[in-house]
């Protein structure tokens, strides 16, 4: 996903691979979303499952599906698109 978003939420990393921080307020809502999915579940899913093994799988079923979303939003929304980069661009 190389394609310029017309109005870009996060900033490209100088270097690597991926998304920097975000540049518009769009960007800091997806990013305190995903915070407040994260951590939230860690308070909510016990009450809900209360045996460890459950619980366990399902902290970690959410933080996947939250991670791979926060993934496809960044990669569609970041400046220049993902793409890697060494440092060495104006």
């Amino acid at each position: 996903m190389t394609a310029k978003p017309s109005n870009p939420w996060f900033r490209a990393k100088r270097y690597g691979y991926g998304s920097g921080l975000p540049m518009a307020w769009q960007g800091w809502v997806v990013l305190a979303l995903y915070l407040l999915v994260t951590v939230g579940a860690a308070f909510v899913l016990p009450r809900l499952f209360p045996r460890p093994e459950i619980f366990t799988s399902a902290i970690f079923a959410v933080t996947i599906v939250a991670s791979l979303i926060l993934g496809v939003i960044c990669a569609r929304k970041t400046q220049g698109g993902w793409r890697w980069r060494s440092g060495d661009e104006s």
